[in-house]
């Protein structure tokens, strides 16, 4: 076999992997859109088809009943917003606090600088049920009011992962910039919002979108905190809790319409940022 049959082959190989990787990966997406579209009694056919068509005449037909339906929900609007707030809150105060922390372990020495960083890594391997029993008692005990109270549980993961990622962006920066910056007479602090921060633009993208989604799409401790204080609910407590316009009926419908439109706006924040995203991914994979 001679080497351009071995390259052939291999890209065929390699190819042929991808698309079985991307089908893998898209495929619970198309599934959910394709479902958006269709009416319960297209939903109960058997067969299940990949595109909505009429039960009785067999004809490609799809229905926006689903996303009036969710449209018409005043909760789901709500849980939009409350949603965006508690993410978007979550995301800023982790990057805030995570990028102080991250200078301070990444470019000043002090004692103990190694076993706080582990420390941090640790907190990220707790599951979420083990710590929500303590969570809920100390904030039963404070009554606070459920969405300061779902932003202060989300920072528990948020906030050590960004402060973990963001410190080995701090490492990676020369010395020499906060060597000259101290010669100019700049304060550290000048040097961290001046000098450092804004070179690490690339990995507060990548971090605070990761950040954003964990926010935006957590449901265990938004569903506990809301129990009494049901206006607070965030998009995914609201979707479980979709009821069917008829009695006992599954809305697995109006659940694709709503999972649909929830994940429109990452999309939009993950297109919007993909270079920066890029940058923050592949940041210090090249040395020299």
């Amino acid at each position: 076999m001679t080497k351009q049959t071995q390259k052939i082959i291999s890209r065929i190989l390699f190819y042929a992997v991808l698309l079985i990787v991307a089908i893998y990966l898209l495929f619970p997406f198309y599934w959910a859109l394709n479902s958006s579209f269709k009416t319960e009694n297209q939903l109960q056919m058997t067969p299940a088809t990949f595109v909505p068509r009429d039960p009785t005449t067999n004809e490609v037909a799809f229905s926006l009943n689903n996303y009036k339906g969710v449209f018409q929900n005043k909760d789901f609007g709500r849980g939009l917003i409350n949603s965006t707030i508690v993410a978007v809150s979550t995301t800023v105060l982790s990057l805030v606090v995570g990028a102080f922390a991250a200078f301070a372990l990444g470019k000043l020495r002090f004692r103990g600088r190694t076993p706080s960083l582990y420390l941090i890594l640790s907190m990220t391997m707790f599951p979420q049920v083990a710590v929500l029993t303590g969570l809920y008692a100390v904030i039963r005990q404070l009554e606070l009011p459920a969405i300061p109270s779902m932003i202060l549980s989300y920072m528990l993961f948020t906030l050590p992962f960004t402060t973990w990622v963001m410190t080995s962006f701090f490492k990676e920066l020369p010395s020499e910039l906060m060597q000259s910056a101290q010669v100019d007479g700049a304060t550290p602090f000048q040097t961290f919002y001046k000098i450092l921060l804004p070179l690490t633009l690339p990995a507060l993208v990548t971090t605070g979108l990761l950040a954003f989604i964990s926010a935006w799409n957590e449901y265990l401790f938004a569903l506990t905190f809301t129990t009494i204080e049901s206006s607070a609910r965030t998009v995914p407590v609201v979707m479980a809790l979709f009821t069917g316009q008829i009695s006992r009926q599954e809305p697995f419908g109006e659940i694709m319409a709503a999972a649909i439109l929830v994940t429109i706006p990452l999309l939009i924040l993950v297109l919007v940022f993909q270079q920066k995203i890029v940058e923050g991914l592949t940041a210090g994979a090249v040395k020299g």
